[in-house]
């Protein structure tokens, strides 16, 4: 991932979090979001192609029959997809796109109004939330930058959360904060 290039300065402007950010409501009345257990999830930065960029990825350990990924390391955390070795079926979980995770803030859920992208900033990579009017929100970071999977690490305050029809558990987590953090102050 070192081939990856670092956000513009422009960009860089714009973490100033939840400036300008709408959230869509009808989401909002149709799901709610409960409670996970957050140590049978990682948030992962998955090479794509050559590894020139990353794409986030969301594993569950559903049962404990066998590992799904293994940690190394930390600052960054290589993670290894072990569930990519086996027929992981009802063992483990995987989100890889906007179908199977988004952000929510509070009882709104952004669904597609929010982008989430890996992003490099200097040595780290952050996932970020960008809204359609380019506003920017950062959501998690690795800790550093190395090749292969890196696990992020979700920032102060974001936590994870599923999905839910009525009393039915989708599968869909919600990376999910009550409030939008108060933007970075300019002095």
């Amino acid at each position: 991932m070192s081939s990856l290039r670092p956000i513009t300065a422009a960009a860089a402007g714009l973490l100033s979090a939840g400036i300008g950010l709408a959230p869509v409501p009808a989401a909002a009345s149709l799901f709610q979001a409960k409670e996970v257990d957050g140590s049978k999830f990682i948030l992962v930065a998955a090479p794509i192609g050559g590894g020139g960029s990353a794409q986030l990825n969301i594993y569950e350990q559903k049962k404990d029959t066998r590992p799904c990924y293994s940690r190394e390391g930390d600052g960054p955390t290589v993670v290894k997809p072990l569930l990519a070795t086996f027929d992981f079926t009802g063992i483990c979980g995987r989100y890889m796109d906007s179908n199977g995770y988004s952000v929510r803030v509070g009882a709104q859920d952004f669904g597609s109004a929010m982008r989430m992208s890996v992003v490099p900033d200097d040595n780290d990579l952050l996932l970020m939330g960008t809204g359609r009017d380019g506003s920017t929100v950062v959501l998690a970071r690795s800790g550093g930058m190395a090749d292969g999977f890196l696990e992020l690490k979700l920032e102060p305050g974001w936590s994870l959360k599923r999905r839910h029809y009525g009393v039915r558990a989708l599968g869909h987590i919600y990376v999910h904060r009550d409030s939008l953090p108060e933007p970075a102050s300019e002095e």
